[in-house]
């Protein structure tokens, strides 16, 4: 079936991530950054020369565009969808993307800063891919497989359905966003446009994995009101609210409860930022729980913890402030269990084991699922994500084609 197909993901893949589309978490405006509308840019361009007609972009910078449906059979129409923007963590100027042919289980320096060197002893996974062929970047940015992967691996697959087009399948709907990276991935995009019933991100890790599960995520404030005097007559009259603030933090448990002694199913409450002067100072949290229910009970937590130190400060206030993030994507899929079901049926015909996994993070999945459009996770083959050590294989990115192909043949014969 793709014996004869000459792939085009690696080739795409080269190219995009040359091109800079990082996101930025202090911009108020949509998309965040403008340069990631070079990218979209370049994707309707390409869209348009493999043939779907109707691909677009549109003010906000999203992509949209169909690929045909090639059966008489009413099959629901599903969406693929990845994200262009990289993550703000590293840099994303100038990436120089290297590929590593026929990689044989090394520790890979990298040229350009030669302390940055992927080893094997930190990415176990790296042991699989002996006779892959590798791309990472040259060591001064992160490489962007997080999630141009996703992207080249999404155009692969209208390029090889409008060039085959005796495979059957219902009518798919492609969907590029911005800002995934910042959180505000789905904060524009129009559903009703979209015209999709179910969907699937492509924005996993390794060859096989599928994820139908996140985070329930929060977001908490704590804003801190001292008592602010002139220093030098201060005695007795200032209540500092940055010393506070150094109080609440330092109570907060030291073996528990955060991302540093937490794995697999557990919980955190994590102190992600404190701003302010000694009149007025604020604590910003996330919380996160696989369990809806449980992100109060660490917020109740957090609350008393809050209080026992305010109590020796009785002449200062405090302001509790909690603010819905997204929730956890099983509680819808669990309602629809045909497109988690389906999924696994195509990775299985690629020939790769089903690795289910709970994302300990979010996805635009995450709040499609619960805007209407249920969709889990699908693996890309990209590592290393969000940091100078990101790498790929070419053939992960391959496989992942051929999963795509199939679970639009499953649609279509389950239909």
């Amino acid at each position: 079936m793709f014996s004869n197909y000459q792939f085009t993901a690696s080739e795409r893949f080269l190219r995009y991530v040359q091109v800079d589309t990082q996101s930025d978490p202090h911009s108020s405006s949509y998309p965040t950054t403008e340069k990631q509308k070079d990218l979209s840019k370049i994707l309707v361009k390409e869209l348009l020369q493999i043939g779907l007609s109707d691909a677009h972009m549109d003010e906000w910078g999203y992509v949209y565009a169909t690929i045909p449906s090639t059966t008489d059979k009413n099959v629901p129409v599903i969406c693929f969808c990845a994200h262009v923007d990289t993550a703000p963590d590293c840099s994303g100027t100038n990436v120089k993307p290297i590929v590593h042919k026929n990689y044989q289980g090394q520790d890979i320096v990298l040229p350009d800063d030669t302390a940055q060197v992927i080893r094997t002893s930190e990415y176990p996974y790296l042991k699989s891919l002996v006779g892959h062929d590798v791309i990472t970047a040259s060591g001064t940015t992160l490489l962007g497989s997080d999630d141009k992967a996703g992207v080249a691996e999404i155009m692969d697959l209208a390029n090889y359905l409008m060039t085959h087009k005796e495979v059957k399948h219902g009518e798919i709907k492609v969907l590029f966003t911005p800002d995934e990276e910042v959180g505000k991935g789905t904060a524009k995009v129009d559903l009703k446009k979209l015209g999709a019933r179910f969907g699937y991100t492509l924005d996993g890790g390794e060859a096989g994995s599928l994820e139908d599960e996140t985070f329930s995520a929060d977001g908490a404030s704590v804003v801190i009101n001292g008592v602010i005097s002139h220093p030098g007559y201060a005695k007795d009259k200032l209540v500092n609210a940055m010393k506070i603030a150094g109080e609440i933090l330092a109570g907060l448990p030291k073996d528990r409860l955060s991302p540093e002694t937490t794995s697999g199913k557990d919980g955190f409450i994590h102190p992600v930022g404190v701003s302010g002067i000694a009149e007025k100072c604020t604590i910003d949290f996330i919380i996160r729980d696989f369990v809806t229910a449980g992100l109060k009970i660490k917020e109740d937590f957090l609350r008393t913890q809050v209080e026992e130190t305010m109590r020796t400060y009785p002449r200062a206030t405090f302001e509790f402030i909690v603010r819905e993030q997204y929730r956890n994507m099983k509680e819808v899929l669990d309602l629809h269990p045909q497109v988690v079901d389906n999924a696994r049926t195509a990775i299985e015909r690629t020939g790769l084991k089903v690795v289910m996994e709970s994302i300990r993070g979010g996805t635009d999945g995450s709040k499609l699922s619960f805007m209407g459009l249920p969709c889990p996770n699908l693996f890309t083959g990209m590592q290393g994500i969000h940091s100078k050590h990101e790498h790929v294989s070419i053939q992960d990115m391959h496989k992942a084609v051929e999963m795509l192909v199939h679970l639009a043949m499953v649609w279509e014969e389950r239909s």
